[in-house]
């Protein structure tokens, strides 16, 4: 079953979705089988990182312009080549195991959105597979 979800992002940021996947694996109704989410845009991400000290997102940020700024020499023409790379490195979907009608995720884990280039209208999709 595929759900199509739709959010607004802020201009770089780090976006919880993990209540949309939750809620996506119970209405599917798998008890036992995988999660894929994905992300079908060329300057943002899914990311799977700790959701519990909300200072840890803005960190996320800092460490991604720090290794990958936005520099003036990049022959990129649309002016955004490390929001480019920064989805690159980071990855555009993330694969979850589904156990008991729920995606498995640690202690500490949660599901991010990661904006890289801008507040946008962004979509993401979930795709549960299972029985």
């Amino acid at each position: 079953m595929l759900f199509t979800f739709e959010l607004d992002t802020p201009k770089q940021g780090l976006v919880d979705i993990t209540k949309e996947v939750e809620a996506a694996v119970r209405e599917s109704g798998v008890y036992e089988g995988i999660c894929v989410i994905f992300c079908p845009h060329t300057t943002a991400s899914i990311t799977i990182t700790e959701n519990v000290d909300p200072e840890l997102k803005a960190d996320f940020i800092m460490g991604m312009d720090s290794t990958f700024p936005g520099l003036k020499n990049y022959r990129h023409t649309g002016g955004n080549a490390d929001a480019h790379i920064k989805s690159s490195i980071s990855g555009t979907g993330e694969t979850l195991i589904v156990t008991k009608g729920k995606p498995l995720l640690g202690q500490w884990q949660g599901i991010y959105f990661c904006e890289f280039d801008g507040k946008r209208k962004r979509q993401f999709f979930v795709k549960v597979l299972g029985e």
